[in-house]
Formats: structure tokens, C-alpha cells, sequence
């Protein structure tokens, strides 16, 4: 049964490249570029998962999960955070912000469709 993903990514290879993965999958997508409108997006697209870039212009990945987390309508929905700065600890602070899955740029399309399938 295909499932509602809403990609948060302002990278438009990556945000391309996640998209069509998930679509590929069955899955159908939500693409979002600037996280400031993040939660009235995610409120009428009803996801069933999001996929969170850390570091985003304007706001952080960080903050925009706690956001979600916040939202009474979207707290149940799993988050899975992607970034390409997979320092020592980053993984733990972006759990701790509430994000059930973690997978570090470059993506292996293997591993991420695996964390998704998980996940949904």
C-alpha cells in the first residue's frame, strides 16, 4: 500500500533523488524546500513518514522535528533525518530531538530505502 512521504531537502539533486526512490516504491511525495512552512505543509499532506535535511536554510532540521514533535496532529509521525554532517554525537542530538531513524550523506540507496521500509 503506498504511503504519504513529505522530503524536507533544499539540495534539489538530493530532494530529486529521494523523491524518486520513494516513488519508485510505490510511495507518493511531498517535496519541501523551505522548512518555515513546514508544519502547515506536513498538516494538509497527512504524512506517514518525513524525511528531515539537518541543515536547511532559514531553520534547522533540528528545531523543525521538535516542531513536529510539538504539533499534537503530527507527533506520531516518524521522522528520519539525513545529513551530510555525521559528526561525533550528531546522531544522539538528532534523536534526542525526536527523529526515529538516522542516515548520513551520501545516502547508500540501499540503507535508505531499508530505513524507510522500517519505518513505515
Amino acid at each position: 500500500m503506498a504511503k504519504r512521504v513529505l522530503v524536507v531537502e533544499d539540495n534539489e539533486l538530493n530532494l530529486k533523488l529521494f523523491c524518486d526512490l520513494l516513488r519508485a516504491h510505490g510511495h507518493e511525495t511531498l517535496a519541501v524546500r523551505d522548512g518555515r512552512d513546514l508544519i502547515a505543509q506536513a498538516s494538509d499532506f497527512s504524512p506517514d513518514l518525513v524525511i528531515m535535511d539537518i541543515h536547511l536554510p532559514h531553520v534547522s532540521g533540528m528545531d523543525l522535528i521538535v516542531a513536529l514533535k510539538r504539533h499534537a496532529a503530527l507527533a506520531a509521525v516518524p521522522v528520519m533525518a539525513v545529513t551530510a554532517y555525521a559528526g561525533k554525537g550528531d546522531e544522539d542530538a538528532v534523536r534526542a530531538a525526536g527523529a526515529q531513524a538516522y542516515v548520513s550523506k551520501p545516502i547508500s540507496v540501499k540503507r535508505f530505502v531499508e530505513q524507510v521500509d522500517a519505518l513505515l
